[in-house]
């Protein structure tokens, strides 16, 4: 919890590259041309393997995308490219078959790889006829796992929260346990088997499923004494500014934990577009290795698996069960703000003349002579001034090293104090996290929020969005944090600063303040232009706060993550889309150059 530690693995051999144990954290992209479009392939895995990534991935729907895998690989080899590639495969066991037998790694899911595609049906099974089930199912992957041992083939055990199977479903639900449950099954198998050439991944577009499920399935392995590494990725994170923060907080959550050995940032751009974004990702999550050691005691009532809110006071619109808050750091009177403004303004000595309405203005404790929405803060040095102020909310300034006897004497005395914790530490989100912990172990109620410092120049933005980001995943996730304030001292505008913060509090499910879009990276299964349709999309819906669109290249996802969102975009076959209301169909095999309108008016016409 508060001293890093890379869980332990075993190393799996993928071509002439090691996954696991002391290697490093892979990167890895994926195609998006037509697996049997020979040189496109060849060119993107270039294009991926020159930008840094270690793996390439390519779609594999049928034997005759399959058998082209071989003439990829000659081609690369030929040009002296060497790193493994690895064949994605869903609905046909027989594709997973045959490209065992070319190149260095397949990826199966077990959503689909026996049992049928996902069609949200509710079945009944006897614990009998589930038992038959799990027997067909290890009868046809015994197969598998006998070509990949022959061939020296390592697999990846991928499962998506998008595709669980109905047979999954219907026994365990729509649950971290039930998406854990189908990757188990499998890797029982290959236990049994004594087969131990796999890495598993569990992917979900919710980053709150996706962190949940990955540390879950590290507790039920541990358990059954598995060490198998773990592909991370968010699933669908889209593209742009939500994309990479996205990624960010689910990726850089569990990385920061010591979770997580290869990586892949799903981003719907070009393919290696996603590689220095992951490398940000690993940077930022792998800063405190080699920290010092830190003594913090988790909370009793803290459950790691299944985290929920630590209870706090409400104080005013902060804590209790209200949405975290946003404070920006003001402190020369700047007045630019983003679509959604902050809820509160740190000036320090300077406030302004004019205040804007709906912000709270966070004042040093001596400047503050009562006025309405100016509330006083102060330092750990300070604490004598809090019980001479009648203000309704304050704020303190609070380090590790406060935490004093003193300083929990006051705090329990004056519920009505929000605490900003800070930290220098080199191992901040583990320093913060001990200093929350050690409130909930106090008995404290009153509300936290963190603070991210940095240092970052208006062209390091992406850095900035993603360094934030991982830092305050943990915090945020493990309900820890009542709020997020970020203070950067570069020259990275103010406005630009709290829409990172929003879009923080977006990634990581605790507050939503504009439309979220599902979308995933496309790949040879895509049958349309995904990203001019993504924009036309964003254009026609950024106003709709709160609502969430699916646009998804293909069914293997699909119609599962449209039961996330309240409207979907699905490609059905070439040139043709269907229209999803939440994991419904509402409208089938659509022509291409209709489809964005359609979606559009029905969105409208359903709202209405």
């Amino acid at each position: 919890m508060f001293n890093y530690q890379r869980r332990k693995t075993i190393k799996v051999q993928v071509g002439q590259t090691t996954i696991g144990g002391d290697s490093p954290i892979r990167l890895q992209s994926m195609t998006t041309s037509d697996t049997n479009d020979t040189n496109a392939c060849v060119a993107q895995c270039k294009a991926v393997i020159d930008a840094g990534g270690e793996l390439v991935r390519l779609t594999t729907q049928g034997t005759r995308e399959a058998e082209n895998l071989r003439s990829i690989r000659e081609k690369l080899n030929e040009l002296g490219y060497t790193q493994p590639l690895v064949a994605d495969v869903h609905f046909n066991p027989n594709v997973a078959d045959v490209a065992a037998g070319i190149i260095e790694k397949v990826r199966i899911n077990p959503g689909n790889y026996v049992d049928p595609a996902r069609k949200f049906l509710q079945l009944e099974y006897t614990d009998d006829e589930y038992q038959a089930e799990l027997r067909r199912l290890e009868e046809r992957f015994l197969k598998l796992l006998q070509i990949c041992r022959e061939h020296h083939t390592a697999l990846r055990i991928g499962v998506n929260h998008g595709s669980l199977s109905d047979r999954i479903m219907s026994r365990y639900g729509d649950t971290p346990e039930g998406i854990v449950e189908s990757c188990m099954e499998f890797l029982r198998i290959c236990v049994k088997e004594k087969f131990y050439d796999v890495v598993i991944s569990i992917k979900a577009s919710n980053t709150v499923v996706m962190v949940r499920s990955v540390r879950l399935l590290c507790h039920v392995m541990q358990s059954e004494g598995m060490q198998f590494p773990l592909h991370l990725g968010v699933t669908e994170a889209g593209e742009g500014e939500d994309g990479r923060i996205k990624s960010a907080v689910g990726i850089g959550a569990l990385l920061a934990d010591g979770i997580g050995d290869t990586i892949r940032v799903s981003l719907s751009e070009p393919p290696e577009c996603e590689i220095p974004v992951a490398k940000k990702v690993v940077r930022a999550a792998l800063s405190r290795v080699g920290h010092e050691n830190l003594d913090g005691l988790e909370a009793p009532d803290f459950n790691y698996l299944n985290p929920e809110r630590r209870p706090t006071n409400a104080v005013l619109n902060i804590g209790g069960n209200q949405e975290p808050v946003v404070i920006s750091v003001r402190l020369n009177g700047e007045n630019d703000f983003a679509a959604t403004k902050p809820d509160y303004i740190y000036c320090g000595e300077n406030l302004p003349a004019e205040c804007e309405e709906n912000i709270g203005y966070i004042v040093d404790f001596h400047r503050w002579n009562g006025q309405k929405n100016v509330f006083p803060a102060y330092n750990s040095a300070q604490l004598m001034a809090i019980g001479a102020c009648n203000a309704p909310l304050k704020f303190v300034f609070c380090q590790r090293e406060a935490m004093n006897e003193e300083m929990l004497a006051c705090l329990k005395a004056h519920p009505e104090v929000v605490l900003i914790i800070q930290s220098t530490s080199g191992n901040r989100m583990s320093d913060q996290r001990a200093i929350i912990h050690a409130l909930w172990r106090a008995g404290l109620g009153n509300p936290a929020v963190v603070m991210e410092q940095s240092e970052f120049s208006s062209n390091e933005m992406e850095d900035f969005q993603i360094t934030n980001a991982v830092e305050a995943a943990n915090l945020l996730f493990d309900g820890l944090a009542d709020g997020i304030m970020l203070f950067n001292q570069g020259d990275i505008p103010c406005s630009a600063q709290d829409d990172t913060a929003f879009s923080i509090l977006q990634a990581t499910r605790r507050r939503t303040t504009k439309t979220e879009y599902i979308s995933c990276p496309g790949c040879g299964r895509t049958l349309y232009d995904l990203r001019s349709t993504i924009a036309k999309i964003r254009e026609a819906t950024a106003h709709l706060k709160g609502l969430k669109i699916g646009i998804m290249g293909c069914i293997v996802n699909g119609p599962g993550e449209m039961a996330d969102a309240d409207y979907g975009y699905v490609g059905a076959g070439r040139g043709k889309i269907s229209l999803y209301k939440g994991k419904v169909c509402v409208e089938r095999n659509i022509p291409e150059a209709e489809a964005v309108e359609r979606l559009l008016k029905f969105i409208e016409d359903d709202r209405k």
